[in-house]
């Protein structure tokens, strides 16, 4: 028989090369599991709220009404008009909202006073569903009553829903009505029409869906806020962010007027509202409905920690060059003051000043906060100085109260390194880091926490998101891979890290100013990201204590090796240990763990085992298609003592080791 041997020679190499290829393809770790790891904080997966993106007023607060007391500097933004209408501001009901509007007969049986809003980039109906429209009304010169009727207007110009409502007062009195939607809607409007022959009074015009949150009047958007919830976070960071520092000074966020009732909450203007002149939003500015109280609400709603954020005396440095913009150091009493007053408002009996606004919102029981950021994204020495204050003072009158500085707004560089020591000297204790980085930077600094110094503070990872520029920053699946393998690195080196959250977390997808968002949604639907998910599977597998992972070969953190990343964790409320995997290669790989140091007899098996993965990293969901990457059970084997995982290429795997 003839052979070929330049044919025999080249199937051999490739069998060769082919066995070489699945031998490279193949890892061997050890989980050692006779000592348990450091404790792993219950703060230490978390979510950070800032209202960018329309994320507050035309997201989670399910107001539908924009401009709803008429004190938008254009008093009539976002209404329309017809009849016979005025804006006037003399003797309101609430003295910090001062605007109302008179509607009176247009004068001719053919013509019709009314008003109309246009809500959010339109409203949200759904058929079937009830919306409760309020108002604070009175009627003017008039022994009969009047009457108005609310109609819910489609893209079409058609009525979807109607009810009136009769003003039978001449004092200022709140109306309510509940209205069904007939049709469903996403651009829909809201129309009141003048239904009599007088005048009426009106103010503060609100429109919410009856199925709130946990059923709440002054609610959030119930598929928003559930999805909060089902992330299972540990802390709740609020309200920014940005907007704590505002625009200017006189712009930032005063969390004591963002409590009591919500009709005399005043308006403040977003610091967003100007940012970014290819994103203009004129209309963008805060109502402080979702307030300092309902934020701390959410917190306990979820089960996490509140961690509220305050201005230190400087606006936006990025939008103000020069002391003079700033609070002088010697003049920061009144910003001392909130911090105190905001710890009497969440802790403090019912006896005392804030404490009594709690309870009289419906809260006696306290809060139980515990942690207090002061400044968010500062830099230079302005920071510290000023940072030195609230320290002393804080420290002093409340000494259980843990501190959060800033290492300013990016991950390394002059900022970073001047005031990292800065904030050692001050003895704060966490330290707020920020990077929104591309995907390179996530995979090669998976080793980040490793060898920083145990004696300096503990670190917040405070803001990060992993930017995907050549595809304008989308969530695709290569960011949400790319955060998985990096957060390797935080759950490794819990003992020093203490909280992590994504930023930002909302974005309407008819008004965004900044992306990549954790979460999309227009007025009807929402849309979890894959990175969603990704902090998603960390939240619910944090574990209790860290556990040693290691290269089996030279006992090294994987942290990229084969493009390899891992990290475990133990679970004593489950007596389980979690092992964590991000394979950033384009074939599957074979990773097999061999478990040391157990107790003789010990008998281990496989529990619960999730994976996330996409062929395509530039894949990603959509309001039209959420579900094109999402967690979804896999499987693994364990003999004896070692677990083999099969993880799929360009892939993210939690496993589970019962014992």
């Amino acid at each position: 028989m003839k052979i070929n041997f330049t044919k025999a020679l080249g199937l051999a190499a490739l069998l060769f090369f082919g066995q070489q290829s699945f031998a490279q393809q193949s890892y061997e770790f050890s989980l050692d599991i006779k000592k348990k790891g450091a404790p792993i904080h219950s703060t230490m997966y978390g979510l950070f709220f800032e209202d960018i993106n329309f994320a507050a007023d035309g997201g989670l607060y399910a107001e539908m009404v924009k401009n709803r007391s008429f004190d938008f500097p254009q008093n009539l933004m976002g209404w329309y008009t017809f009849g016979n209408v005025q804006v006037v501001n003399e003797n309101s009901p609430f003295e910090r909202n001062p605007n109302y509007l008179i509607l009176s007969d247009p004068g001719h049986a053919h013509k019709h006073t009314g008003i109309e809003n246009e809500g959010f980039r339109g409203m949200g109906f759904k058929k079937g569903e009830t919306y409760r429209f309020s108002v604070w009304a009175k009627k003017v010169n008039s022994n009969d009553d009047q009457k108005i009727r609310v109609e819910f207007i489609n893209s079409k110009n058609d009525r979807i829903g109607s009810k009136d409502v009769v003003i039978n007062s001449t004092d200022w009195k709140k109306y309510e009505v509940v209205i069904p939607a007939e049709d469903t809607e996403s651009k829909g409007r809201l129309r009141i029409f003048l239904r009599s022959k007088g005048t009426i009074a009106m103010e503060h015009v609100s429109l919410f869906p009856t199925d709130t949150y946990k059923g709440r009047e002054n609610g959030l958007r119930k598929d928003l806020a559930q999805a909060l919830a089902d992330i299972k976070p540990g802390v709740f960071r609020f309200p920014g962010g940005c907007i704590v520092e505002g625009t200017d000074i006189d712009t930032r966020y005063d969390w004591k007027k963002s409590v009591g009732p919500v009709e005399n909450r005043p308006l403040n203007e977003n610091r967003w509202h100007y940012t970014f002149t290819h994103r203009f939003y004129p209309d963008y500015y805060q109502s402080y409905g979702l307030g300092f109280y309902e934020y701390f609400l959410l917190s306990e709603d979820m089960g996490a920690e509140p961690l509220p954020v305050l201005n230190c005396g400087l606006a936006c440095q990025y939008q103000n060059d020069g002391e003079h913009c700033h609070i002088p150091v010697g003049e920061l009493e009144d910003y001392i003051q909130d911090a105190l007053d905001l710890i009497e408002f969440a802790n403090g009996p019912v006896t005392s000043k804030w404490g009594k606004v709690r309870a009289e919102m419906g809260h006696p029981e306290p809060f139980n906060l515990k942690y207090v950021g002061i400044g968010n994204e500062q830099w230079g020495k302005e920071y510290p100085e000023r940072l030195a204050v609230f320290v002393k003072e804080l420290r002093d009158k409340h000494p259980e109260i843990k501190l959060i500085g800033s290492s300013g707004p990016s991950a390394d560089g002059e900022q970073f390194e001047y005031l990292w020591p800065e904030m050692k000297r001050l003895k704060v204790d966490l330290v707020d880091e920020h990077y929104y980085k591309e995907p390179e930077w996530f995979l090669n600094n998976a080793a980040r926490y490793d060898n920083y110094d145990r004696k300096r503070p503990a670190v917040f990872a405070g803001e990060y998101a992993s930017h995907d520029h050549s595809t304008g920053k989308q969530n695709n699946f290569l960011s949400a891979l790319t955060e998985a393998a990096f957060m390797t690195g935080l759950e490794r080196n819990a003992d020093i890290v203490h909280m992590c959250t994504y930023a930002p977390l909302f974005a309407h997808v008819d008004g965004w100013q900044w992306n990549p968002d954790m979460i999309w949604f227009d007025n009807l639907r929402m849309m979890k990201t894959p990175n969603y998910y990704v902090q998603q599977l960390y939240a619910h597998n944090a574990g209790t204590n860290t556990a040693s992972l290691l290269w089996s070969k030279d006992k090294t953190t994987i942290t990229g090796q084969g493009k390899i990343y891992a990290s475990a964790v133990y679970d004593k409320n489950e007596d389980c240990y979690i092992v964590k995997v991000a394979n950033v290669n384009k074939s599957g790989v074979e990773v097999k763990v061999t478990i040391t140091g157990a107790k003789k007899n010990t008998v281990f098996s496989v529990g619960d085992c999730v994976q996330i993965k996409s062929n395509d990293l530039k894949q990603i969901n959509t309001l039209d298609n959420p579900s094109n990457l999402v967690p979804e059970k896999t499987t693994a084997t364990i003999e004896g003592n070692v677990l083999t995982i099969k993880a799929d290429a360009q892939s993210f795997g939690v496993y589970k080791i019962k014992m």
